[in-house]
């Protein structure tokens, strides 16, 4: 076995519980989170690192959080919903007995995807709260949300250099004028540590490479050098945009996908 196939298997053994899916699930669930802080900041006007100030920002402050569980397109996300000392606030992102979000986990999949626009974003935090605050609460949150888009599509690696990249694309109903499915152009890397990440995921009507091309591109501009392995689906032309991009990275099939093509192909008995 040589060193190549030695640490492409060391990264795919390591923590195996966490699949590809569960990366993804705890991108989400942490982005809500993140969420629900930046909207209780909105509403008592100052942030959690910042002294409240009670002559500029009244007497209301933070008192604690709870725990919820939310089901989501991706499995089970855990919430902390913070509180507030006069017992005012009341989160917009999903109702107080609700257990499941058809529309959250799309909303925010839009917003974080590659190419939005400041434009796109305030529609859709107008969307998501615009029924509960006033406009000049609404605009504090998307000026929050819009600083949190950029810092995450923005942000610099701080691994220059990935075992395997996982490429896969996913489509979950997005509501624009109507609601369609879309694609989810999504890149999962895996450190020779074994660490996964979302590095960076995209959305587009219907999974195509140019799609791709803008999304390895900007990994690549954003400080990922070299990828050994890519793994991905037998989309057309994909393999060739990846030689492109990093012509010293191997290709495989990822096999669940060539799996179910053969399956799809043989008789049932």
């Amino acid at each position: 076995m040589n060193q190549f196939n030695k640490e492409i298997l060391d990264a795919l053994s390591s923590d195996s519980k966490t699949s590809l899916k569960d990366v993804f699930r705890n991108q989400l669930e942490q982005t809500v989170n993140t969420l629900l802080q930046e909207e209780l900041s909105a509403v008592l006007g100052y942030q959690p690192y910042e002294r409240n100030d009670s002559s500029s920002h009244g007497d209301n402050a933070r008192n604690g959080s709870y725990q919820r569980t939310i089901d989501t397109e991706f499995g089970p996300i855990n919430i902390t919903v913070p509180r507030d000392r006069k017992n005012k606030f009341r989160n917009a992102l999903f109702e107080p007995y609700s257990r499941r979000t058809d529309t959250l986990e799309s909303m925010i999949i839009k917003m974080y995807s590659k190419g939005i626009t400041t434009r796109e974003i305030a529609d859709l935090v107008e969307r998501m709260y615009g029924d509960y605050y006033s406009p000049t609460t609404v605009s504090n949150i998307t000026k929050q949300v819009g600083n949190l888009v950029e810092e995450f599509h923005d942000r610099t690696f701080k691994h220059s250099q990935y075992v395997c990249v996982f490429l896969d694309a996913t489509y979950i109903p997005l509501k624009r004028e109507t609601v369609e499915r879309e694609a989810v152009n999504i890149a999962i890397g895996i450190r020779s540590d074994g660490g996964k990440e979302v590095l960076d995921f995209s959305v587009a009507p219907n999974e195509n490479g140019e799609a791709w091309r803008e999304l390895l591109e900007s990994l690549r501009n954003r400080g990922i050098e070299k990828v050994q392995l890519f793994i991905a689906d037998g989309f057309i032309g994909l393999e060739n945009v990846i030689a492109e991009i990093y012509p010293t990275a191997k290709f495989q099939r990822c096999l669940v996908h060539v799996l179910r093509n053969l399956t799809s192909h043989v008789r049932k008995s």
